[in-house]
């Protein structure tokens, strides 16, 4: 089957942004992204190529060690998330019953919590926050969708006619989940790990707008926080916010389109 071209751009913008953040920090020297390492608030030059910001930092440098954390408390929250979200949505759409009821119910309550209001307040009161413990944060408020997704998929796969066949071979519950459902709910579970790693991005970025993220680590979050601590707006140095900016929008516009590319293949599956 042909990829669509939407699925196509985005695993293409990603695995680009992927591919800098493994090979920028081999090439880039870790010094320039240290707080004095040069004369602050210099403009984009020939020696700087993005200029440096208001702390003497490299922005290129920065950047570039920036990125890879921002992806990793992504994908950990993701991962976290999604991992917590299958296993109940997988739990709660087989088994049914008053285990359906009680995780349902939990995660509909969860999803009434205002999220963002609680990460604030966790993430205020963490004394040393590190990308690790962001990431738990996030994902221990984001794992409710992914666990309906999954719930409604298992839901409809258990009532197919393959499953009911093998049920009536004798396949025991956990082997049936394993080899007849799980398979078939691999295009939805790659289509939430997505979009779980965009609610969480967000999360993350939101939280670090308001200097609430990783103090001792760089993230595109933090530069941008920083940049608006120092008024960098106000003063015209477009070139400490413009380029993170830039890049979560890069990043975000890759995970949408590859969350519209996998949708489309889902949706295509189902139709048939």
């Amino acid at each position: 089957m042909r990829m669509n071209a939407f699925l196509g751009w985005g695993l293409g913008i990603l695995v680009l942004l992927i591919l800098t953040a493994i090979i920028g920090p081999m090439v880039a020297d870790p010094k320039m992204a240290e707080v004095g390492a040069v004369i602050p608030r210099q403009k984009p030059s020939t020696e700087f190529l993005l200029g440096t910001d208001g702390q003497g930092r490299d922005m290129i440098a920065v950047l570039i060690y920036a990125l890879p954390q921002t992806l990793k408390i992504g994908l950990l929250a993701g991962l976290i998330s999604l991992g917590v979200g299958t296993v109940l949505g997988l739990v709660s759409g087989f088994v049914g019953g008053w285990v359906d009821a009680v995780i349902r119910t939990i995660s509909d309550v969860m999803m009434t919590i205002p999220g963002i209001a609680i990460m604030v307040l966790v993430a205020a009161n963490v004394r040393v926050m590190t990308v690790e413990i962001m990431a738990v944060i996030v994902a221990a408020l984001s794992w409710m969708i992914a666990t309906r997704t999954i719930r409604a998929q298992t839901l409809s796969v258990r009532e197919r006619g393959y499953v009911q066949i093998a049920r009536l071979n004798g396949q025991s519950g956990l082997k049936l989940v394993f080899v007849e459902v799980l398979p078939n709910l691999l295009t939805f579970i790659a289509a939430s790990f997505v979009m779980t790693v965009s609610q969480a991005m967000l999360a993350t970025i939101g939280l670090e707008a308001l200097g609430l993220g990783p103090q001792d680590d760089l993230t595109l979050g933090m530069t941008i926080y920083w940049a608006q601590f120092y008024a960098a707006i106000v003063r015209g140095m477009w070139w400490w916010w413009m380029p993170p900016v830039f890049i979560i929008s890069l990043i975000f516009v890759g995970l949408m389109l590859t969350s519209i590319g996998l949708d489309s293949t889902v949706n295509k599956r189902l139709a048939r």
